[in-house]
């Protein structure tokens, strides 16, 4: 390596190791005051580290990527304000001359990013779970994720549409026989509240504008002997005492490795095989646009990468303020595209997936695009 990569690799190495110190701290502020909790209540510092210790990787999914771009802002923007691209140029040296050791750290980062997104954090969030659960100060409303059917509690299977705080809305909760694993009735319910009784070990969920489907028993196939029922209220119990004791915690889709998510999608342990075509296809919909976030926001620090030398040079600023009002700003966009593919991850005819392309897609070709005008 000749000296002046040594020295742009110096640089970015330093700006990129205390932007992430930063960064990750600042994702981790959640995490904290829960350790915080957790040591109140009595236990150990060493549960208390590995609760935080189990965090940093998510932290680092999206603090890697985030780090990448203003670094990059910050140490061509420098280069650029202070002459040193102009001199470099001068000494023969072309724009994709210049940037090469910093483009090839952005590769190794979301080749970093990648096994992080799609095994480590998956794994570290299950066992933090896992912690929490054998702690015993776990929440059972939180139990009921969103957007993902739950099967923790014997005898029911459950899906929440919407869920804030104790307040639920699209409501889906199937009665199973657990001798037959049969759908002895299906409820319906436009809105819900979540309440916990711990004395009785009871989870209550209150439903409102409720329809009931009760199978004919004799003839289940048959629609036609269906029962339907219309209700403004009706309230389920279910206990929980007996699913807190289990040693196993089930998987929400955000504690699955990737392979995991793609062996589900295919429905190869038939756990589908229960649900309508459009909770299917709705649930499929939900697993494939966690799979292609999770490639995307690996894939994002090489994008940043591109995008943010070209707009360095260009800004002719080494402020650091200035590059994070920038970082900022592309961020913004990029997330945006993100947060739609969720609003839309219940459109299995839309294809929301693949959303999460459309900001690394085109920051790719436009960052080699302004790259080329540049050099």
């Amino acid at each position: 390596m000749g000296q002046l990569n040594k020295y742009l690799v110096k640089d970015y190495l330093i700006a990129f190791a205390t932007a992430m110190l930063l960064i990750t701290f600042a994702f981790s502020v959640g995490a904290i005051y829960k350790a915080i909790d957790i040591m109140a209540k009595g236990f150990s510092v060493a549960i208390v580290w590995r609760f935080f210790v189990y965090n940093i990787p998510y932290s680092l999914a999206y603090s890697i990527p985030i780090s990448a771009l203003f670094s990059t802002l910050l140490l061509f923007g420098r280069l650029s304000s202070d002459s040193e691209v102009s001199a470099m140029k001068s000494g023969g040296l072309s724009l994709w001359q210049i940037a090469s050791p910093v483009i090839v750290i952005s590769i190794g980062l979301s080749c970093v990013c990648l096994y992080n997104n799609c095994v480590i954090y998956p794994a570290t969030t299950y066992a933090n779970r896992q912690l929490i659960k054998g702690l015993g100060v776990e929440d059972p409303i939180k139990l009921l994720e969103e957007g993902r059917f739950i099967r923790e509690f014997p005898g029911y299977m459950i899906y929440v549409g919407k869920k804030n705080k104790n307040r639920v809305r699209d409501l889906v909760v199937y009665q199973i026989e657990q001798d037959t694993g049969k759908i002895t009735r299906s409820i319906r319910a436009g809105s819900g509240i979540l309440s916990a009784d711990s004395a009785k070990g009871l989870l209550k969920i209150d439903l409102f504008d409720v329809r009931i489907e009760v199978p004919d028993p004799a003839d289940p196939g048959n629609s036609s002997k269906t029962r339907y029922v219309s209700a403004r209220s009706y309230p389920i119990r279910m206990n929980f005492n007996e699913l807190m004791g289990k040693k196993n915690v089930a998987k929400k889709r955000k504690n699955m490795s990737i392979f995991e998510l793609i062996y589900k999608t295919r429905d190869a342990g038939g756990a589908l095989e229960l649900l309508s075509k459009k909770d299917r296809l709705q649930e499929r919909c939900r697993d494939m646009v966690e799979i292609n976030q999770r490639i995307c926001l690996a894939m994002s620090p090489f994008m940043f990468v591109l995008i943010a030398i070209p707009l360095g040079i260009k800004s002719h600023r080494k402020e650091s303020s200035f590059g994070m009002l920038m970082s900022l700003g592309i961020m913004f966009l990029y997330y945006a595209f993100i947060i739609v593919s969720d609003m839309l991850d219940s459109h299995h005819e839309l294809r929301p997936w693949l959303i999460a392309w459309v900001p690394i897609v085109c920051g790719q070709f436009a960052g080699l695009l302004m790259i080329r005008r540049a050099n």
